[in-house]
């Protein structure tokens, strides 16, 4: 195996992301699997502008930190409806009145410069509505997943990027990190033979009744939230698109989850074969992936964690560098916008992942098994 020595284990994330593949070369509709040594190498003369639209905890605890780390993008501007945020924000990040926004003039940012990309950081039921509107208002879009609520959505979202002639990619943050690159190698190229069985769950407590997550009008449950990991997990391992799901739900806390189910278990068959075994839960909190094979085995433990996600296989431990995903995210995506080349993860790829979310709830709702048609 061709594993990280121990003596690089601690390299920065600045190092190692210089180093670190696009996979340029792979097909837009395709996963791109990363090959050392070529990616980019330089800084970009102008750093690109980001704007985060909705400053909830995902902008708050991690994208806005993770801006502060970047080489080729910075936190330029803001979109809120909360005034007291917007003052906040302004003064901890010393950003420009110009460049702060609301819900009512979003469309206004079409004139400010400073702004390349648009981040959407909004409830699933907004995505759609939100990046339509940055793709007219001529900018490039990352989307925060799921990328919406439906396929047709998806369709919509991306032919209006494609007529403004800008790029849009969907913030699977963890195709950007070295261990998952790794077992996406693993299992696409069958290093240790054919994938026979991928398992994988991914999960929360949650626990406010109030909370959007759990309000089946915004796009909520454990699915559009921590399922698309588990299902993400079986489809870059196998590096194929499942053919057919069955799916059940559980529920043991009905004041919560009144609308939407607290556990999924959904096990899709990919036309090789391969098996995905995986579930999904706002009940209880699960992290983890097993991949069998021909051959062997490969795991990560966690697996979706925003840092130090840790794997092994019947070789040994991985001893890759933790780095920051989402900062290596958004430099990669600025770029491919820069250098205009293909995204590593396009809006193609949130499709594929809806598409398959739409036939989960269509084997929930009639309990029989359902084929994937595309």
């Amino acid at each position: 195996m061709n594993y990280l020595k121990p003596e690089q284990k601690n390299s920065s994330r600045r190092k190692f992301v210089k180093n670190l593949s696009l996979g340029f070369g792979a097909s837009s509709l395709a996963f791109a699997l990363p090959q050392l040594g070529f990616g980019y190498s330089k800084k970009l003369d102008k750093k690109m502008g980001v704007a985060l639209v909705g400053l909830g905890y995902y902008s708050t605890d991690l994208l806005a930190p993770a801006l502060q780390e970047t080489e080729n993008c910075y936190l330029a501007g803001i979109v809120t409806g909360t005034p007291s945020k917007a003052k906040k924000w302004q003064e901890q990040y010393n950003i420009p009145e110009k460049n702060i926004y609301n819900y009512e003039n979003f469309e206004e940012i079409k004139k400010n410069k400073d702004i390349d990309i648009v981040y959407i950081v909004l409830p699933n039921s907004m995505h759609a509505e939100y990046t339509i509107k940055a793709a007219n208002a001529g900018k490039h879009v990352i989307c925060e997943k799921p990328m919406a609520l439906n396929e047709e959505e998806c369709k919509q979202m991306i032919k209006a990027c494609n007529d403004n002639n800008v790029k849009l990619s969907i913030g699977y943050r963890m195709q950007f990190e070295p261990t998952t690159q790794e077992v996406m190698r693993l299992g696409q190229e069958k290093v240790m033979g054919a994938v026979k069985l991928v398992t994988a769950s991914a999960g929360y407590r949650e626990s406010r009744p109030e909370h959007w997550k759990v309000k089946r009008t915004y796009g909520g449950g454990p699915m559009m939230d921590m399922g698309v990991y588990s299902l993400q997990a079986a489809r870059y391992i196998t590096g194929e698109e499942p053919n057919s799901v069955t799916a059940q739900s559980f529920n043991t806390n009905p004041d919560i989850f009144k609308e939407v189910p607290e556990t999924i278990a959904f096990q899709v068959q990919f036309p090789s074969g391969a098996i995905g075994n995986l579930s999904t839960s706002f009940g209880m909190s699960v992290n983890s992936m097993h991949t069998t094979t021909e051959k062997g085995w490969f795991k990560l433990d966690p697996f979706s964690a925003y840092r130090g996600i840790k794997g092994a296989s019947k070789e040994g431990v991985f001893e890759f560098p933790v780095i920051n995903q989402q900062a290596a995210q958004m430099d990669e995506v600025s770029v491919c916008i820069s250098e205009d080349k293909p995204m590593r993860v396009p809006g193609e790829e949130g499709l594929k992942d809806i598409i398959v979310v739409q036939a989960i709830e269509e084997a929930l709702k009639t309990g029989k098994k359902v084929e994937i048609k595309r």
